[in-house]
C-alpha cells in the first residue's frame, strides 16, 4: 500500500465519513488491495452508540457507505486510465444503502473495511462490504452508486 490514500488524491473532498478537507469527519482513507479496496479506521469515544463500549450504527453504516463510494470512483478513473480526482472530476452519490449489523462493533479495536464492485451497469456500481473487528465481521453492507459529472 504504498500509494497514497483514494481521498488524499482528490476522490473526495467535504464529506463528512471520507473528506479529506473535512477536519471535524471520519477522515477514512482507502487503499487498493488488487481489485478490492481496505481501510483502517480508529473510533474515539464519542463515537459510541448505546454503551460506551460500542460504535454507533450510523457510524458504521457512514464508514460502509463513504469507503464503498470511494472504491466506485478509484475503478471509475482506473477503467479511464487516468489518476483520481483528474478532470473531468469523477463522483459517486448513494442510491442505495443496506447494512446488516452482526453483532456489535467494538470501539477499542481498530475498524477493517474490505470492499469490493460486484456489478457495473451504465451509471450504476454495486459494491459490498465488510466491516470487521478483532477478527470478527461486525456489519456487512451493500452499496448501490450512482455516478455523477462532479464539475
Amino acid at each position: 500500500m504504498g500509494e497514497r490514500a483514494f481521498q488524499d488524491q482528490g476522490s473526495v473532498s467535504h464529506c463528512h465519513g471520507c473528506g479529506a478537507d473535512n477536519e471535524k469527519g471520519l477522515q477514512i482513507k482507502s487503499f487498493w488491495d488488487g481489485d478490492e479496496a481496505v481501510a483502517t479506521w480508529n473510533a474515539q469515544p464519542h463515537h459510541c452508540g448505546g454503551s460506551k463500549d460500542i460504535v454507533n450504527g450510523g457510524i458504521v453504516a457512514s464508514l460502509i457507505d463513504c469507503h464503498s463510494l470511494n472504491l466506485a470512483i478509484a475503478q471509475a478513473y482506473r477503467a479511464e486510465g487516468r489518476p483520481i480526482g483528474s478532470l473531468p472530476r469523477i463522483g459517486y452519490v448513494t442510491g442505495n444503502l443496506n447494512i446488516s449489523y452482526l453483532r456489535p462493533t467494538p470501539i477499542d479495536e481498530p475498524l477493517h473495511l474490505k470492499a469490493r464492485i460486484t456489478k457495473i451497469e451504465g451509471r450504476k456500481a454495486w459494491v459490498s462490504c465488510t466491516l470487521s473487528a478483532a477478527g470478527q465481521v461486525c456489519a456487512t453492507g451493500e452499496v448501490l452508486g450512482i455516478r455523477v459529472q462532479r464539475d
